[in-house]
């Protein structure tokens, strides 16, 4: 009868001779773990515990800048997460996060306009009695429909569906004044201030640059989405924060390697590749989005212990600023104890790199709002 629990003298993943409890060849452990329950369970812990020791010295020793990419440069590799993981990781925890702590509204009450539809606007006006009561209403619709407009990012056609709305509720509100026998006056000229490109885009005006056809084509479509899907927004402000929370980690898949670039220019003559910058850059925005993911943590325990009074808030909000302000600080020592330059050259690179990539994060932000409107 052949013992269960016997080490075969091969590995049967590659069936290289066996000299020890794993495989010489492609690391495999000689125990079977479906043979055996013991080992099945020994298996289990044994991963866990070790992944949970690397994830904890990993995290430990990026909170000290520069530590962990000096260590990883080194060839310290074993002890930690890979950095591309780590930054995987990190980034989908920190925007999942985000998605629950961040709570957009409309700034509305229940009688306002932006969350309702034409026939509630409608009967809003009908329960009022006398003009007085109307013109109150229609100042504090159009007042927050006028706030709400000035609010949207400066995008051609962005705001149309709020003046849009502006023009029903004036209309709605003159009809009412007509119905107690008072002529009905238009609403403030300012609450129509509606840009040119405003306008002309709700006349579905074809978008022209000096951009191929085909761009033109795909903006204009883009456009035509946004202005479809404003009165969703209005609705629904939420959808919007969801929909850019989503999208943003595939985004940063882009700033990531193009803020190794800028670093591999700077430092031409550090010695390293470009991978090894890439390194630096996959560690700089993993300890940016721990950051981040603890602001938003702490931005829900404050709101849960909200009912405590304004001291723990109070509290929260200055250990949150000052982990903002901890964010550049953290980049440029990084960056000194990297590259090991003196602390004036360490500077002016860091402020030329950080002017540069922000100008590239602000374009890839407008983008990215602008695409999250028009796939809401």
């Amino acid at each position: 009868m052949s013992d269960a629990h016997a080490v075969p003298t091969a590995c049967e993943n590659c069936e290289t001779p066996l000299q020890g409890h794993y495989c010489h060849a492609c690391g495999q452990s000689a125990h079977n773990p479906v043979r055996s329950f013991a080992h099945a369970v020994e298996e289990v812990f044994e991963s866990f515990w070790h992944l949970d020791g690397r994830i904890f010295r990993t995290l430990r020793d990026l909170l000290v800048p520069g530590r962990l990419a000096n260590a990883y440069l080194a060839g310290k590799r074993v002890r930690y997460i890979p950095p591309l993981r780590l930054f995987v990781v990190l980034s989908l925890l920190t925007f999942f996060v985000a998605k629950l702590a961040v709570h957009i509204d409309g700034g509305t009450t229940a009688d306002d306009a932006p969350g309702q539809n034409a026939a509630q606007v409608r009967g809003n006006f009908q329960q009022a009695r006398t003009p007085e009561e109307v013109e109150a209403l229609r100042s504090r619709l159009i007042a927050g429909l006028v706030q709400g407009r000035d609010r949207m990012p400066d995008i051609p056609g962005a705001r149309a569906g709020f003046d849009a709305s502006i023009v029903v509720i004036d209309k709605q509100a003159q009809q009412r004044l007509a119905e107690l026998g008072k002529p009905g006056t238009a609403a403030p000229e300012a609450a129509f201030a509606a840009s040119e490109d405003d306008a002309s885009l709700g006349k579905q005006t074809p978008f022209e640059s000096p951009m191929p056809g085909f761009a033109n084509r795909w903006v204009d479509r883009q456009i035509h989405k946004i202005n479809e899907n404003v009165p969703r927004l209005q609705q629904d402000p939420q959808r919007l924060a969801n929909v850019f929370f989503t999208a943003v980690p595939s985004t940063l898949f882009v700033l990531v390697p193009l803020f190794a670039l800028l670093l591999r220019v700077f430092y031409l003559l550090a010695g390293r590749g470009y991978l090894e910058h890439l390194v630096v850059a996959l560690y700089s925005h993993a300890f940016l989005l721990l950051d981040l993911l603890v602001i938003l943590l702490l931005m829900l325990l404050g709101r849960a212990m909200a009912p405590l009074g304004g001291w723990p808030g109070a509290i929260i909000g200055l250990v949150q600023l000052g982990l903002f302000l901890w964010m550049p600080v953290y980049l440029l020592i990084m960056q000194q104890r990297v590259y090991r330059q003196f602390w004036l050259v360490t500077l002016v690179k860091y402020s030329i790199i950080g002017w540069v990539y922000f100008v590239f994060v602000t374009l890839v932000a407008a983008l990215l709002v602008a695409n999250s409107m028009a796939n809401l």
